[in-house]
C-alpha cells in the first residue's frame, strides 16, 4: 500500500492484528449483559472504582495526547506540563469532592440531562446540541491521528487507514456499549505504557539525560513558570496570568468538570465513594503522565532538529512517530504502534459512546421519540453509535488543517466547554440562577467565543496557545455576566426543585466510616499537596 518511513516486520503485524481481535472480542463477551439502555449508555453503575478511575484517565489520554502533547513539548517545551499539571489536576479533585455529588446524586443518565434538571429544556437542549457536534469533531482527530500513524510507519493510504479504525471502533463499541469501551480502555491505558515507556527511556539515554537535555534546549523552554512575567519571556508566549486564568480556571475546569466523555466514566461507578473517587485517583496518574509525552518532545528537540527528515519540518505531530521510526526494531516496532492505536481507540471510543449516549437520551428521546420502550432507545444506541463514527470518518479531515492537534482541540474547548463551565459554576453554587439565565448565558459565552475567533485578525494574540487561553477566559467571563443578569429578571426555581442540584441543598456526604486513603477529601488534599511540590520544583 506504499512505504512508511521503516518496514515492519511479520511479528510486528501479528503484534497489531492480535491487538485489534482481542478488543473485539472484549465487545462481544460482553454482549450478554447489554440487556437495558442504562447497561449500554452507564454500565448499569456497577463498575468498581479503579476501573472507572483508569477509564476515566484513559478516555483522555487519546490522540491528543500521545501526538499533540509531544508536539507541544517540542514546540513549547516545559511549560506544556502546565496542560497536565495546572491545567488538569485542580479541576479533576473539583470534580470528585464537589460536583460529582450533584451528578450522581441526582440520577441524571448525562451532563446535557443534568443541565435540564437544573435549568430548563431549552439549556439542555443547546448543550445536547453542541456537545454532539464537539464529540465527533474530537473523534475525528483519533481518527486522523491515527490513519496518520498508519500512513508514516506503515506506508498504508491515509482513507484506508481511517476506514479500518472506525471498523474496528465501531465494532467493539456497538457490541458491548459503555462497558466494552470502559474495560477496553483500562487494557489500553496498560498498553501505552508499556507500548511507549521504552522509547522515553531510549530517547533520554541518547540526549544525555535530562540535564544533557536541559542543558541543550533554550532556556525557554526549561521552566514551567520562570519567565511568564511577560508573554515574551517564555515558549509558549503566554504571560502567567493567561496560563491561570485561560488554561488553569476556564479551560481546564471547562473541560474536565463539564465534558460528558469523562464525567460518563465516573457516573458508571458502583457507588457514590467511588464516583467522587474516580477523577481524584485519576489526578494521580495524569500528574506522571508528562513522561510518556512532554518528555520525548522535549528530547526530539535534541535528536531530531527540525523533525529529522525535511519533509516533516514544521509539523510538530510527527514527534512521537518519528522517535519511534529512529529508536524501535521489528517486534518493540509492533508493540509500539500498537500502544499507538491503543490510545486513538481508546479516545475515539470514548467520544463515540458519550456521543450515543446524549443523542439517544437527550436529543431522540426529548424530541423525536418520547416514549418509546427501553429496547427501542437501546436500537435507538447501537444507530446512533454507526452513524456518529460515520460522520467521524468526515470531521478527520477537517483535522488537517491545523498545524498542531493540541491547538485544534484547545480551540475546541474554548467553544463548547469554557461558557459550559460559566453555566454550571453558577447553576451549582448559585440558588438564585434561573433557568433562562443559564440558556443565555451559555449561548451569549458561545457566540463570544466564536466572534473573537473568527473575527479578530489571526495574529492578534502573540501564539496560537495565547489565543484558545484568551478566547476561553472571555467566553466564560461573557456567559458569567449574562446569566447574572438575566437571572436578577427572571424566576428562579423553588427550593424544593433544588434539592439536590446545588450546593446547601443537598445531603450531606460522611465518609468517616471509611479509611482515609478511600476518602475523597484526603486523597484530593494529597493530589494538590504533589502538584504545588512540583510546580516549585520545576519552577
Amino acid at each position: 500500500m506504499g512505504n512508511g518511513i521503516f518496514h515492519p516486520g511479520l511479528v510486528d503485524y501479528l503484534i497489531i492484528l492480535v491487538y485489534f481481535v482481542f478488543v473485539i472480542l472484549v465487545g462481544y463477551a460482553l454482549k450478554s449483559k447489554m440487556k437495558t439502555g442504562e447497561d449500554f449508555f452507564l454500565s448499569g453503575r456497577s463498575i468498581p472504582g479503579w476501573i472507572t478511575s483508569l477509564a476515566f484517565l484513559s478516555a483522555n489520554l487519546g490522540a491528543i495526547e500521545m501526538l499533540g502533547m509531544a508536539a507541544s513539548g517540542y514546540e513549547y517545551g516545559m511549560m506544556t506540563v502546565h496542560y497536565y499539571w495546572i491545567g488538569a489536576v485542580p479541576a479533576m479533585v473539583f470534580l470528585g469532592i464537589f460536583m460529582m455529588p450533584f451528578y450522581y446524586g441526582s440520577k441524571a443518565r448525562s451532563v446535557p440531562e443534568y443541565l435540564k434538571f437544573r435549568y430548563n429544556e431549552a439549556t439542555r437542549g443547546f448543550n445536547a446540541i453542541s456537545f454532539a457536534v464537539l464529540t465527533v469533531l474530537m473523534s475525528g482527530i483519533s481518527l486522523y491521528s491515527m490513519a496518520l500513524i498508519l500512513k508514516v510507519l506503515l506506508g498504508w493510504s491515509l482513507n484506508f487507514s481511517i476506514i479500518i479504525a472506525a471498523v474496528i471502533v465501531l465494532v467493539y463499541v456497538g457490541i458491548g456499549g459503555l462497558t466494552s469501551s470502559i474495560y477496553n480502555e483500562v487494557i489500553q491505558f496498560f498498553l501505552i505504557w508499556i507500548g511507549l515507556l521504552p522509547l522515553v527511556i531510549m530517547a533520554l539515554i541518547d540526549a544525555g539525560g535530562w540535564s544533557g537535555i536541559m542543558a541543550k534546549v533554550p532556556e525557554t523552554f526549561a521552566h514551567i513558570w520562570h519567565g511568564t512575567a511577560t508573554a515574551s519571556g517564555n515558549g509558549m508566549n503566554v504571560d502567567w496570568l493567561g496560563v491561570t486564568l485561560g488554561l488553569g480556571f476556564v479551560l481546564s475546569f471547562g473541560y474536565w468538570t463539564t465534558d460528558f466523555l469523562v464525567v460518563q466514566r465516573a457516573l458508571a461507578a458502583k457507588d457514590m465513594t467511588a464516583a467522587q473517587n474516580t477523577p481524584i485517583i485519576a489526578s494521580f496518574i495524569k500528574i506522571v503522565t508528562p513522561i510518556l509525552t512532554v518528555v520525548p518532545g522535549l528530547a526530539a528537540i535534541v535528536l531530531l532538529p527540525k523533525l529529522g527528515p525535511t519533509s516533516h519540518a514544521g509539523d510538530f505531530n510527527m514527534t512521537l512517530p518519528l522517535l519511534m521510526a529512529k529508536y524501535y526494531p521489528t517486534g518493540i516496532l509492533g508493540l509500539g504502534i500498537t500502544a499507538l492505536l491503543a490510545s486513538f481507540m481508546s479516545g475515539m471510543a470514548g467520544n463515540v459512546t458519550a456521543f450515543t449516549t446524549v443523542w439517544t437520551y437527550d436529543i431522540y428521546q426529548a424530541y423525536i421519540k418520547k416514549d418509546a420502550s427501553d429496547k427501542h432507545y437501546l436500537w435507538m444506541g447501537r444507530i446512533a453509535t454507526i452513524v456518529g463514527m460515520i460522520i467521524s470518518i468526515f470531521t478527520a479531515y477537517i483535522v488537517m488543517g491545523f498545524p498542531s492537534l493540541m491547538d485544534y482541540m484547545q480551540t475546541l474547548f474554548g467553544f463548547f466547554n469554557a461558557p459550559l463551565f460559566a453555566v454550571f459554576l453558577l447553576g451549582m453554587f448559585w440558588k438564585r440562577s434561573t433557568g433562562w439565565g443559564g440558556f443565555w448565558g451559555l449561548l451569549c459565552g458561545t457566540l463570544t467565543a466564536a466572534i473573537l475567533y473568527f473575527f479578530l485578525p489571526k495574529d492578534f494574540f502573540a501564539s496560537a496557545a495565547a489565543g484558545n487561553f484568551w478566547r476561553a477566559w472571555w467566553a466564560f467571563f461573557a456567559a458569567v455576566v449574562i446569566e447574572i443578569v438575566v437571572s436578577m429578571f427572571t424566576k428562579p426555581k423553588t427550593e424544593k426543585e433544588l434539592k439536590g442540584l446545588v450546593f446547601g441543598y443537598h445531603e450531606k456526604l460522611v465518609h468517616t466510616h471509611l479509611p482515609w486513603y478511600k476518602r475523597p477529601k484526603v486523597l484530593g488534599s494529597i493530589s494538590i499537596i504533589i502538584l504545588i511540590i512540583l510546580n516549585i520544583w520545576f519552577f
